[in-house]
């Protein structure tokens, strides 16, 4: 990996690379985003035919991504190989065409204008680029492209059991309304009926332990997700 590459994003910790991986990554973390998520597209599509998976790590969204928006060719981005290379099975899997592509979401090795779609999920929270990654979003896509948008909070990321077992650029976490207006501030338009903020178990400092014995979710609460499907101007 080059030092560009490199400098561009945290690597998760061993653990934090386990766990991308499991099923309880894709059920419970992968599919239940993709699932808030299309429910909040303006006027969505058929298919999209073109989809950038921006961080695509292991490869788990591949699947679910192909069931959701019917696209003709799929690419996916990492920056670490040892990502790519499981990703390599879960493309082999599949019969629409799937490019990986090694590289900094920051800079990105595709024309302008040449994607319909976005998938950028618990990315941008790795990033030490984040504003360069959006800039770069917003060039790929065709106007009127979609980007999905779904990522962890300042206040998820600086729990005590995400800095134990996760690790993450900590300085450059933000809350979901500071997501919302960066992403806004890049080119993209979107209203609240495009924005879901889900309070989630596995995203609680309890692990949803107070809901369970029946105490309920508490009202007021700093936000711990943001999903959102944004359009580019």
């Amino acid at each position: 990996m080059n030092h560009a590459v490199e400098s561009a994003f945290v690597p998760e910790t061993r653990f934090g690379f386990w766990f991308l991986g499991t099923d309880t990554w894709v059920i419970h973390v992968v599919r239940a985003a993709l699932n808030d998520l299309v429910k909040l597209i303006p006027a969505r599509r058929a298919s999209y035919p073109v989809i950038l998976d921006a961080g695509c790590g292991q490869g788990k969204a591949f699947k679910p991504l192909i069931e959701h928006f019917a696209p003709e060719r799929l690419i996916g981005v990492d920056a670490e190989d040892k990502c790519l290379q499981l990703a390599r099975n879960e493309a082999a899997l599949e019969t629409t065409p799937i490019e990986l592509r090694q590289g900094n979401l920051a800079s990105l090795d595709l024309p302008d204008a040449s994607v319909d779609l976005v998938f950028c999920h618990q990315t941008l929270h790795h990033l030490t680029q984040q504003e360069a990654t959006l800039r770069e979003f917003h060039r790929v896509l065709k106007p009127g492209g979609l980007l999905l948008f779904a990522e962890s909070t300042r206040a998820y990321i600086h729990s005590w059991i995400i800095r134990y077992l996760f690790r993450h650029p900590m300085h450059l976490q933000r809350t979901a309304e500071e997501f919302q207006a960066m992403v806004r501030a890049h080119g993209f338009d979107f209203g609240p009926q495009n924005v879901s903020l889900p309070y989630l178990w596995w995203s609680r400092p309890d692990l949803g332990l107070r809901q369970l014995l029946g105490f309920g979710v508490p009202a007021r609460r700093e936000e711990t997700l943001v999903n959102l499907a944004a359009i580019r101007k």
